[in-house]
């Protein structure tokens, strides 16, 4: 098995507490608030809400479609990374509950999991080290 392990150093910097709107998407909500903040790069440092429905990906590759109505984040744990281009990207993985308390985890997929009432999120804003130049 091939792995291959970066060490970044860095320091935290700024914190928001924010809202992410009834039927908004979970994922691309958070980069939202990070442009809004003018964060880069965050952590996910904590959450409350549901969702109208849960699609989460597998280790096979699939996607795995939890129902609603109201299917409760257990818990919750990601990052929002820069991408070359400019954009941001986040990555984030739960734990969610349906309505019949069977419990599903994975990665959230972009665009596939909307706000059901609201989302709470808190980011912390990660500030990386510059890179030494080349001389």
């Amino acid at each position: 098995m091939n792995t291959h392990n970066t060490v970044e150093s860095g320091s935290m910097g700024r914190v928001a507490y924010a809202r992410i709107a009834p039927n908004e998407d979970l994922v691309l909500g958070v980069e939202k608030l990070c442009l809004a903040e003018g964060f880069r790069n965050a952590f996910v440092r904590g959450a409350l809400g549901s969702l109208v429905d849960a699609c989460l990906s597998t280790r096979s590759g699939a996607f795995l479609q939890i129902s609603g109505p109201a299917v409760e984040i257990v818990s919750i744990a990601g990052e929002v990374r820069a991408q070359p281009d400019g954009s941001l990207r986040a990555a984030l993985t739960g734990v969610v509950a349906d309505t019949d308390g069977a419990v599903y985890g994975g990665p959230f997929i972009a665009g596939a999991n909307p706000v059901c009432m609201t989302f709470e999120v808190t980011l912390e804003e990660w500030l990386p080290a510059e890179k030494p130049q080349a001389a």
